[in-house]
């Protein structure tokens, strides 16, 4: 059987899992920027595509390799290779759902304690020689714990699941917005509390953006959702950057409809120096903390997805039906 792997070669080779049915397979591996025509040279008659999430996939390639049986992607995203000519030939698009839950969620909470102690520009101020100044300035304007805020989630699936566990310890409020209202089990075991995203806009201190990017998801953080948020609230986007407006966040912080956010993820991918985000105005720089969204990419998560998708490709190999299939077949 033959496995086209789309995606760093470094990365596949290092998490590989020990497992002896591999060394009955052909791997071919193609970069994850490699054109449709190199694909198809070196893959057309695979039967799997193994594929970074980040990577588009495009459908008229599928329709040209006869043999293929599965696309996985290597991590929780598939919006990049999820197409309905493709589920219409009966081919599985399968992720990777949950095995980042533990890791984005500690990510989460580091961007929320960073914005609460100004922890990028309180580290910039002590290596210029002004950490009297900026701690008598911290204490005067307010430093808030935890416990004092109330925290929304938008989406309530693993990993928001996994934030309100690490979150709750702290003793604050949570509240989450989901197409559908969860179980009440589900809601006191998480202890959480629903409403409207229109309500959740307007009661917390803390926005976490945790959905998946769909046609309905992408923009929905717009500037009618920053209007309805408190002046001295935050936002903070470990989900994708396709759900929040770019040009509504950089208006909504320079009028000050909300105090700052957290981003691990900003659209488009790469982010280059451009970017509206990236060009605040001086006096509001340090109202937004970047990281590069390696909320998700941790080492364990990295052995524990490759350990799962291999043995996807393994149920496709003894003609078996694979796990994690988001294509509704």
């Amino acid at each position: 059987m033959k496995v086209l792997i789309i995606g760093n070669r470094k990365r596949y080779e290092k998490f590989m899992p020990h497992l002896p049915f591999i060394k009955a397979l052909e791997i071919i591996y193609c970069p994850r920027d490699a054109k449709d025509d190199v694909l198809l040279q070196k893959g057309k008659d695979a039967q799997v595509i193994m594929i970074d999430p980040t990577v588009k996939l495009n459908p008229d390639v599928v329709a040209k390799m006869p043999s293929l049986k599965m696309i996985q992607s290597e991590g929780v995203g598939y919006e990049g290779i999820l197409h309905q000519t493709i589920t219409e030939r009966g081919i599985f698009i399968c992720n990777c759902k949950g095995a980042n839950a533990d890791a984005v969620a500690e990510q989460t909470i580091l961007l929320l304690l960073a914005l609460l102690r100004d922890f990028i520009t309180g580290d910039q101020k002590v290596r210029e020689g002004h950490q009297l100044e900026t701690k008598e300035r911290m204490m005067i304007e307010g430093i808030q714990e935890i416990a004092d805020l109330k925290v929304g989630f938008i989406g309530f699936g693993d990993i928001a699941k996994a934030t309100a566990i690490r979150l709750a310890p702290f003793n604050c409020d949570m509240y989450y917005h989901s197409p559908h209202q969860k179980d009440t089990s589900i809601e006191q075991a998480y202890k959480v509390k629903y409403c409207t995203r229109d309500e959740l806009a307007a009661t917390c201190d803390v926005v976490i953006v945790l959905c998946l990017v769909t046609p309905e998801t992408t923009g929905m953080i717009n500037a009618s959702f920053f209007e309805k948020m408190k002046p001295s609230a935050y936002l903070i986007n470990t989900a994708r950057g396709e759900i929040v407006d770019n040009e509504a966040l950089f208006h909504a912080i320079v009028s000050e409809q909300i105090k700052g956010a957290a981003l691990d993820t900003i659209s488009p991918i790469p982010v280059t120096k451009d970017n509206i985000l990236l060009n605040l105005p001086s006096e509001f720089k340090g109202r937004i903390i970047f990281s590069p969204h390696i909320g998700g990419v941790t080492t364990r998560f990295f052995y524990k997805a490759h350990e799962a998708n291999w043995r996807n490709v393994e149920r496709i190999y003894k003609g078996e039906r694979p796990n994690r299939i988001v294509n509704g077949l």
